[in-house]
């Protein structure tokens, strides 16, 4: 069995979907490796050291595709390249089916079995896998120092000859694993940190952090039962606004992270909360590739309204692409222990982290999650 990596061709894509560690732990499978010349060069992995690991260096693209049994990757490949693969072949990358259901039916009609690094369940034993959390917890980090850098203040309290500063306010949006982390980065920086979340219970973890968790009395439950944030009434958007809008105006650096699987990024920070903060302050949208969470907010731009700062990155993981690839890497070999047995892909339906990360196989959409919500 042969597994391709190539080089990513989305706009500004640093990482690589496979270390040269990565080779040296699909190779003890059993399966030979082939890389496209170049492609770990921007995340400062070499050809050399895949070749020094058991890889073999392939110039030409198309070669990779069209020998390659199983294709891995860190964005969904484009379409050109799912209709040169191998029929029958299998695919491992992000693939966000929710919101492609064209793709999907690609994969589909191209006979691809198509493995969704953002499908696969957000249980124990598959946390190890967990690549969703491994990017957040990059974004988390670069969106704090993304903020502090943009800040014209400093964020420690500083005692000097010339008298006092007072520490910087950050307020974070969105406890997940993003805002967790970037909770921590600004702590360690020095500021004083406010975090508020929709699930009342990660107000533990948020101060076990030395944040203050902002409560909001809610009348309906707003977590998923597979732990991610739930979409809530108007009645309850209201009332968070309301409070999240008293807290924004007195915060110099806003975060937000909020994101709901499958749909757009929920408005947490309106035009009018931006127009009441102090001219200088920053807001950082890292939700900015699913709209964004501020009302204001332009992907992919650091833009200016009434003074304040709106920071809308996309992609952070890939700024951090060493380290990036390097998480990733583990997570896809983490499923690839479990997924291949004797140097082949066992697609045992019967394990959950299997069926819902498959959500293509010869020809049917596999995975319980995706079924469910693309109802």
């Amino acid at each position: 069995m042969i597994a391709g990596i190539c080089k990513e061709l989305q706009e500004n894509e640093k990482r690589v979907a496979l270390t040269p560690e990565g080779v040296e732990k699909l190779i003890s499978l059993g399966i030979n490796v082939q890389i496209e010349q170049g492609a770990g060069l921007a995340s400062s992995y070499t050809d050399e050291n895949y070749t020094t690991s058991g890889a073999s260096i392939v110039a030409s693209r198309d070669q990779i595709l069209s020998s390659s049994d199983l294709l891995i990757a860190v964005n969904a490949p484009d379409n050109e390249t799912i209709k040169k693969m191998k029929s029958g072949s299998v695919l491992i990358s992000f693939i966000w089916p929710l919101q492609n259901g064209d793709y999907i039916e690609l994969l589909k009609s191209q006979n691809i079995t198509g493995m969704a690094m953002d499908t696969i369940p957000r249980i124990s034993r598959a946390q190890s896998m967990d690549a969703l959390s491994s990017m957040s917890n990059i974004a988390g980090y670069k969106a704090a120092l993304m903020g502090a850098n943009q800040l014209d203040r400093y964020l420690p309290m500083m005692m000097t000859a010339a008298g006092t500063i007072p520490p910087a306010k950050v307020l974070v949006l969105g406890a997940g694993v993003a805002g967790l982390q970037a909770i921590a980065t600004a702590k360690r920086l020095g500021a004083v940190v406010e975090a508020f979340d929709v699930r009342p219970i990660v107000k533990e973890q948020v101060e076990s952090l030395g944040a203050k968790f902002v409560e909001v009395p809610l009348e309906e439950e707003a977590e998923t039962t597979g732990g991610y944030a739930k979409e809530l009434s108007d009645r309850n958007k209201d009332k968070q606004r309301e409070v999240i809008h008293e807290h924004v105006k007195k915060s110099d650096i806003v975060i937000t992270t909020a994101l709901i699987p499958g749909r757009p990024a929920p408005l947490l920070v309106t035009r009018a909360m931006v127009e009441d903060m102090s001219p200088g302050s920053v807001v950082v949208d890292i939700a900015a590739e699913q709209g964004g969470n501020c009302e204001v907010t332009k992907p992919g731009e650091t833009s200016f309204h009434d003074g304040v700062a709106i920071v809308a990155p996309l992609n952070i993981p890939s700024t951090l692409a060493f380290h990036a690839s390097k998480l990733y890497s583990k997570n896809i070999m983490s499923l690839l222990s479990l997924l291949i047995e004797e140097g082949k892909p066992n697609f045992n339906f019967e394990d959950e982290i299997i069926a819902n990360a498959t959500v293509t196989h010869k020809g049917d959409v596999i995975s319980p999650f995706v079924k469910e919500n693309m109802k």
